[in-house]
């Protein structure tokens, strides 16, 4: 029962990316073919609604789950490494066809091919796990 604000607020966003198309293939297409601002306008407002929200985070010092003031750590200076991560991030959405997000929301939506998907990026992300450590950050 304590978590199920957390899953009302998981359905509302699915709702909402539902109906904004923001999981459909095609206009993952035609923002990656430049040939749509529908897209932009969304991952634009999502942007402006983080920064917003990271801003009154820190003002108010928003608590956790568990109670603890949430902080928000500095980032390391470093062009390169999110070039290179923001690269490969773009590549498998282009590839997929969905953003890590919307995979599970495809998944409710009867989309069920994109399971495929769900388990390389799982399988990606026990491969970085392995070699996190070898890799240079």
């Amino acid at each position: 029962m304590k978590y199920l604000k957390y899953l009302l607020v998981g359905i509302i966003f699915g709702i909402v990316l539902v109906k904004s198309e923001a999981i459909s293939w095609y206009r993952i297409y035609e923002m990656f073919k430049f040939e749509s601002f529908h897209m932009y306008g969304i991952i634009g407002s999502a942007v402006i609604t983080g920064i917003i929200l990271l801003l009154l985070t820190k003002k108010l010092k928003f608590k956790n789950i568990n109670g603890d003031v949430m902080l928000v750590p500095k980032k390391e200076r470093g062009l390169i490494k999110y070039i290179v991560g923001g690269s490969i991030f773009g590549l498998g959405w282009a590839l997929s066809g969905a953003c890590p997000g919307p995979m599970y929301i495809l998944v409710g939506t009867g989309a069920f091919s994109i399971l495929i998907v769900i388990l390389a990026a799982t399988f990606g992300t026990f491969v970085y796990g392995i070699l996190k450590d070898k890799l240079p950050h």
